[in-house]
């Protein structure tokens, strides 16, 4: 999600191909002022084009780093040592000020006993029973597509605001002075600002020197966290009725090894987690899936008639997720084509040893997902849209495909998310035929995730 930084020049733009888009990833070296300017453009452009074909890469750019891409090393910083590679000072750096210590960046003890407390709220039955907000969300969306029939649009700006209504609705239920818009640009604000590569970041200067552009940007995330202080407040007084709401079941926790509850602070930090990365991960799994949809009509044609045969002209229900397998290999296609957390740090706190390559304290390991997910050696194809190389996902080691991370810290929300695309995917499909507009191809650029630059334009027509 964040940069240590290698510091390689961007290949040319390739010909024109069957294939969807791709980052020009680098094929020279660059310098220190040279990784600067490509970090603060596009992250994933600091990524050498030799990512995708070998297993480690190392080297020193103001700091030392390590590139990994080997599926065993990867188990071995994910699983097996998991505390020794704890998320990068620059993650921290970047995060912290919206999200404090909550456990997308707690360590250690404050993380486990975080992860015990709240991995009851996302189980089977609880995202399940959240999904009527995502089939009206899904409606929505449709609605506000068909107004648009005939024209080109936007799908990523019509997915996020989908997705956004999704994270609020099922976040704070009873709507209690959250105002969507304003909340979702202070989030877009933030990230403007605070994201981007730093010089003091690539010369690894420590994290207690502060970077004025950040110091700026977290300034927008004080309205939301009234917003959200002035909400558990009023919880305390009014208990849950129907259907509990995230805040519902996170308040009600507590660990169950510690039996200690969440403070109003420590629900507030992990309820904008959920807000900030919930809503932005799977609009843009959406929007590259529907961008996918558009570039191989073929394939959309054959989802649609999934979609329509299992739901008609309805919404897609949690109910129908498993009856939609063409659909989910789709999902998890776009996921590894354009994974939103495309690009993980690590800062190793304890010497070790990569694939022969020595690992000191302090070093930057880098995760790249986007080259993991298209690497030769591991993908056959690699660059070309191929969902039915899901059918059997276990031909694929596990720690090959890596959307959600793994191990301890996988991502605690991957079933709410993907059970989310799902039915918003196959509500459209079912309802509309996407093509591409010419000259209008999104641009894949990453900052914090892997989003569409320009947008996702594209024509709209009834099924």
């Amino acid at each position: 999600m964040t940069h240590p930084y290698p510091s390689y020049a961007p290949a040319p733009a390739p010909p024109k191909t069957a294939n969807p888009v791709r980052v020009p990833l680098g094929v020279k070296p660059l310098g220190i002022l040279g990784t600067l300017q490509t970090g603060r453009r596009n992250v994933l452009e600091l990524v050498p084009e030799l990512a995708t074909h070998a297993p480690i890469l190392s080297g020193k750019t103001g700091k030392r780093w390590h590139m990994v891409m080997d599926p065993d090393a990867l188990r071995h910083i994910l699983r097996d040592r998991v505390e020794d590679y704890p998320k990068s000072d620059v993650t921290k750096l970047i995060l912290s000020p919206a999200i404090g210590l909550s456990m997308f960046v707690a360590e250690g003890k404050e993380w486990h006993w975080q992860r015990r407390t709240a991995a009851p709220v996302f189980s089977h039955r609880n995202v399940a029973a959240l999904a009527p907000v995502m089939t009206a969300a899904a409606e929505r969306a449709s609605a506000r597509i068909a107004a648009g029939v005939g024209r080109a649009v936007d799908a990523f700006d019509e997915m996020v605001t989908a997705t956004f209504e999704v994270i609020s609705d099922v976040t704070f239920s009873r709507g209690e002075g959250f105002e969507r818009d304003a909340i979702h640009r202070a989030i877009e604000i933030y990230i403007g600002q605070t994201a981007k590569v730093s010089l003091l970041d690539i010369l690894g200067v420590p994290a207690w020197v502060p970077r004025p552009s950040r110091l700026i940007g977290a300034r927008q995330m004080d309205d939301i966290k009234s917003v959200a202080d002035r909400t558990i407040a009023e919880r305390r007084h009014k208990p849950a009725e129907g259907v509990p709401d995230l805040l519902d079941l996170l308040m009600a926790g507590s660990d169950p090894t510690t039996g200690r509850r969440m403070t109003d602070a420590e629900l507030r930090d992990n309820l904008l987690t959920f807000i900030v990365a919930g809503h932005e991960t799977t609009a843009l799994t959406l929007s590259w899936a529907l961008y996918l949809m558009a570039h191989d009509p073929a394939c959309q044609d054959q989802a649609r008639a999934e979609a329509q045969s299992v739901i008609g002209e309805r919404a897609a229900t949690a109910e129908d997720v498993a009856r939609l397998p063409l659909i989910r290999r789709i999902v998890d296609e776009a996921l590894r084509l354009y994974p939103p957390a495309a690009y993980l740090a690590r800062t190793a706190k304890a010497k070790d040893s990569l694939l022969g390559r020595e690992v000191l304290p302090g070093d930057n390991v880098i995760l790249p997902i986007y080259a993991l997910h298209r690497h030769h050696k591991l993908w056959e194809d690699p660059d070309a849209f191929r969902p039915d190389r899901f059918l059997e996902p276990k031909r694929h080691d596990r720690f090959a495909y890596l959307p959600f991370g793994d191990g301890p810290r996988i991502c605690i929300g991957a079933n709410f998310a993907v059970q989310e695309a799902v039915i918003i995917l196959a509500t459209l499909l079912a309802r509309f035929r996407f093509s591409l507009v010419p000259g209008r191809l999104p641009k894949p650029v990453m900052i914090l995730t892997l989003r569409p630059e320009g947008g996702v334009w594209l024509k709209v027509d009834r099924a």
